[in-house]
C-alpha cells in the first residue's frame, strides 16, 4: 500500500514590478533626495509659469455698463419707484426683454442670456446693465440693447405702475479688459504651486539621516525612568 506523499508547494516568484511602477518608485526616490526648499520652490515656479501662460494666451474679456433709472409720476412716490427699480432689474433678463434687444444688438438671445447681467441697489431706484464680450464694441451693444428694450417694455405699462424709466447713462466702448491680468494669474498659480509642493512634503518618504536624527532625539522621560534614577 503506498502511502500518500505530501507534495511540496511550488515556489512563487515575485512578479516583476510594472513601468509605472518603476516610475513611481523613481520619482519618489528623486523626491526623497532633494531639499525641502528644491521642492518648493519647484512648485511656486511650476505654478507661477502655468497660471501666467493661462492668463497671457486666454482672450481677454471686455465689460459695458448701461444704467436706467425709475422715476415716479405724480400719482406716484420715491418708495414705489425703488420698488419697481428692483423689479425692472429681475425681468430685464428675461426673454420678452432680450428678444427684442437681439435686433439692435445684432446678437442671437442665447449671447444675450449668457453675457448680460443686472444688478439693483436697495437704496437707489437704479439698474445697472453690464454686458460682457471678447470684443469692447459688441460689449456696449448689447448693454445699451438691452437698456433700451427694459426701457420700452416698462414705459408700456407706465399708466398703471406710475413709474416712469429712463436711460440715466449709456455704456461706451471699454478701453481696457475686465478679465484677470496675467500677472494676477501668475501669482495665483505660483501659490498654488507652493501649496501642492508643501503637501508633497508632508507625504512624501524621509531621507535615511532625516529618520536616523529624528530617532537619535531623545522622548520624553517616563515615570519609570524617573522611578530608576530616585
Amino acid at each position: 500500500m503506498n502511502r500518500a506523499t505530501a507534495t511540496p508547494p511550488l515556489a512563487t516568484t515575485p512578479e516583476a514590478p510594472t513601468r509605472p511602477q518603476r516610475q513611481q518608485s523613481s520619482l519618489l526616490g528623486r523626491a526623497r533626495t532633494l531639499p525641502p526648499w528644491a521642492l518648493l520652490a519647484a512648485g511656486v515656479l511650476l505654478g507661477g509659469a502655468v497660471g501666467g501662460g493661462y492668463g497671457a494666451l486666454r482672450t481677454p474679456t471686455y465689460t459695458a455698463t448701461s444704467y436706467v433709472i425709475a422715476v415716479p409720476t405724480d400719482k406716484s412716490d420715491p418708495a414705489s419707484a425703488n420698488g419697481f427699480a428692483q423689479a425692472y432689474g429681475r425681468v430685464a433678463t428675461q426673454l420678452a426683454v432680450l428678444g427684442d434687444a437681439q435686433v439692435w444688438a445684432g446678437v442671437p438671445v442665447r449671447t444675450l442670456r449668457e453675457s448680460v447681467q443686472t444688478a439693483t441697489s436697495p437704496d437707489a431706484p437704479m439698474v445697472a446693465i453690464s454686458a460682457t464680450s471678447a470684443h469692447g464694441d459688441t460689449a456696449a451693444d448689447m448693454a445699451n440693447a438691452v437698456a433700451r428694450s427694459l426701457t420700452r417694455h416698462a414705459n408700456d405699462t407706465k399708466a398703471d405702475t406710475h413709474v416712469e424709466l429712463l436711460q440715466f447713462s449709456r455704456a461706451v466702448r471699454p478701453t481696457e479688459p475686465s478679465s484677470t491680468p496675467a500677472t494676477v494669474t501668475g501669482l495665483v498659480g505660483a501659490s498654488a504651486g507652493g501649496l501642492l509642493a508643501g503637501l508633497v512634503l508632508l507625504v512624501r518618504p524621509r531621507r535615511p539621516e532625516e529618520t536616523a536624527r529624528a530617532a537619535s532625539v531623545p522622548g520624553p522621560a517616563t515615570s519609570a525612568d524617573l522611578h530608576g534614577k530616585l
